[in-house]
């Protein structure tokens, strides 16, 4: 169907005009192809057309397009459906965190709809370079107005991908020390030992260094302990190093390690260093501070607190007042 554009130029007039006066004429803009023949049908109909003629002239330029663009939203969604399905199931045989695959899977459901629209809207003859355009700008302006949630995002998707840590670990992240128990794509929740939930931004654990404590199976418990500089020093280590063999829960293999590390403003210090399983840790760190104090008093040998020898030079004088 015609559209009607007004223009200003000059055309042919059986009558006189005024010098300077402009005519308007009326000129014919083609319509797009699908509008075109759906307003030639209206015409032909409206006039008592019903031929095959008009029939098949209908279905070549509305039919027919209309039903591609049908069969390309039932193929859209089947396709995307099946892409998620594919690609959240091949992120599980990678052994990716189940959060992570089943947003991947969205992410490419989504991409493919978002594709697939666009050509629909081309096959019915829509132009789609300003509508792909103004797509651009609003996914500009959200990305601008949603910047600190999508760093929270992108940062989930990293802890998710790359695995620092996984749910059930006791880290040290972000200036807490916590269990995880839940990780998200935009926040990470902990429950620090104490029993309290803290819930930590994702962008905030990926800007920071994490410690996984619980990563291994074997953790070393170092402990230092101290004795008097008057006490035997081989005895003191003897007797520190049966307390290490000897310690319940700690292991021969590797074997425990006993060795003078400083001579300290009061003591003479010995570090103790006993590997054990990750969940004995800090029972067997209490073990060997209990047995060495136990081991040492049975021995002898001295624990030495910090003590402070004061030179006065010259006699001092002492006066007692009676009151």
């Amino acid at each position: 169907m015609p559209i009607a554009r007004m223009q200003d130029t000059p055309a042919p007039d059986t009558q006189p005009q005024a010098e300077g006066a402009e005519t308007v004429v009326v000129e014919a803009v083609p319509a797009s192809e699908l509008e075109a023949g759906f307003g030639d049908f209206v015409s032909r109909v409206s006039q008592g057309d019903f031929s095959a003629q008009t029939w098949i002239s209908f279905w070549e330029s509305v039919g027919q397009p209309v039903a591609l663009a049908l069969v390309l939203i039932i193929a859209v969604l089947v396709v995307s459906a099946w892409a998620k399905g594919m690609t959240t199931g091949i992120a599980r045989k990678a052994k990716v965190e189940e959060t992570l695959a089943r947003f991947l899977g969205n992410i490419v459901k989504y991409a493919i709809m978002a594709a697939g629209g666009v050509a629909i809207l081309g096959t019915l003859g829509i132009e789609t370079t300003s509508f792909a355009a103004v797509l651009a700008a609003v996914g500009f302006a959200i990305g601008m107005a949603l910047s600190g949630t999508l760093g929270n995002v992108a940062s989930g998707v990293m802890l998710l991908l790359f695995r620092p840590f996984k749910v059930g670990d006791v880290v040290n992240a972000a200036g807490i020390t916590a269990k995880v128990i839940e990780i998200g794509l935009f926040h990470t929740v902990f429950d620090t030992v104490d029993n309290r939930r803290i819930i930590v931004p994702n962008a905030k654990i990926s800007d920071d260094t994490i410690e996984n404590i619980t990563f291994h199976d074997l953790r070393r418990c170092d402990i230092t302990v101290g004795i008097a500089y008057d006490a035997d020093v081989d005895e003191g280590r003897a007797v520190l190093e049966r307390v290490c063999a000897e310690a319940e829960g700690g292991l021969n293999d590797p074997a425990p390690q006993v060795y003078l590390s400083e001579l300290g403003a009061s003591s003479v210090d010995f570090a103790l260093r006993v590997w054990c399983n990750a969940a004995d840790y800090w029972a067997l760190r209490e073990r060997l501070m209990r047995d060495s104090k136990k081991a040492l008093d049975a021995a002898g040998i001295g624990i030495p607190f910090p003590q402070r020898d004061v030179h006065v030079p010259g006699p001092i004088t002492v006066k007692v007042e009676n009151n």
